[in-house]
């Protein structure tokens, strides 16, 4: 090979190496441990997690995603516990998580700069017991008192849809779930997981067939963070394709749960 046929090799390989950003172990990571900001609630989803009853300790679909991204990253995992992804969100520009997993929302763009989505997440309503509601749109009538968690993004959808019902916004689910048993409120908005673990737990609670969002719940970092979003989307990706997303939301009781395609090239 001639001079000028490598030295163009050599330029072509430089260019193609710069365009490839180089993540550092601190990019990711800059406090030594992952710090993954996840949602505990008192029924399980592939967005919140739950308390162990034994150990109090976090569990769910996004404890072993946050698990299997520190080992990935060879550094310690710290779970950084929140009432709702609206305070995740709110929290991101604090310094206070490293990586989050949430539904997807334009709304909290604004925030969080987001990555690839690892499961497909529907919204629903469950209505309480003894109630004649049949379907979505009968939620919407006048003197029906509807109930979700602020700063979601099934909150925002739902606020937009309603004319007629009545909602209010709850900083956690407990307290919705608490006024629906109560029959103080007739629905409430959540993703469909959550919503059958709280049907178990209430007898006569419905759950309806409609889907009110259909979105996917996708890794998140910190806004200003290229080199975290960049490594944050590989692992979403490998983990998709090697199976680690399927075997979570096996183990965590969602075998229904549809693992979402992969992403688009960016």
């Amino acid at each position: 090979m001639n001079r000028l046929a490598t030295s163009l090799l050599a330029t072509l390989l430089i260019a193609a190496c710069s365009s490839v950003p180089v993540v550092s172990t601190s990019d990711v990571a800059p406090k030594g441990a992952l710090r993954v900001a996840i949602g505990v609630g008192p029924a399980a989803s592939p967005f919140w997690a739950t308390r162990d009853s034994g150990t109090g300790g976090a569990r769910g679909v996004t404890v072993e995603l946050g698990k299997a991204a520190a080992a990935r990253l060879g550094v310690p995992l710290k779970l950084v516990v929140y009432q709702n992804s609206g305070e995740i969100t709110a929290a991101a520009s604090q310094d206070a998580w490293d990586i989050s997993f949430m539904p997807q929302d334009a709304e909290r763009e604004k925030f969080v700069d987001v990555g690839p989505a690892y499961v497909v997440y529907e919204s629903s309503y469950l209505v309480r017991a003894g109630s004649d509601i049949r379907s979505a749109v009968e939620v919407d009538r006048d003197g029906i008192r509807v109930g979700a968690v602020e700063g979601t993004s099934t909150s925002r959808t739902v606020a937009k849809s309603l004319k007629h019902a009545t909602l209010t916004l709850f900083p956690k689910p407990d307290d919705a779930v608490e006024l629906l048993a109560q029959r103080q409120l007739d629905a409430i908005a959540m993703g469909r997981e959550s919503l059958i673990g709280f049907s178990k737990k209430l007898p006569g609670t419905r759950l309806l067939d409609d889907i009110i969002q259909s979105t996917g719940v996708v890794v998140v970092v910190p806004k200003n963070r290229p080199a975290a979003r960049e490594w944050a989307a590989r692992f979403v990706e490998e983990a998709k394709a090697n199976g680690t997303v399927r075997r979570v939301l096996d183990g965590a009781g969602f075998t229904n749960a549809a693992v979402a395609p992969p992403a688009a090239k960016r």
